[in-house]
């Protein structure tokens, strides 16, 4: 299945956010277990919603 350029991505796999936020996707997964990144589990593998990785961004950044 090939992604259009122009689609509009809502959520992010996995994968995707590691990319993301320049980490692993081992890193992604502690940050989930350590209840500071929320996955959407509405389907079989968790995504990532683009306001989550907001949220996550805005309340980790050190002022």
């Amino acid at each position: 299945m090939q992604t259009n350029s122009k689609e509009i991505r809502l959520a992010l796999t996995r994968q995707e956010t590691a990319r993301a936020l320049g980490v692993t996707p081992i890193t992604v997964d502690r940050l989930v277990a350590r209840g500071l990144l929320r996955p959407c589990r509405a389907l079989r593998r968790p995504l990532f919603p683009l306001p989550e990785i907001e949220r996550f961004l805005k309340e980790t950044t050190v002022e």
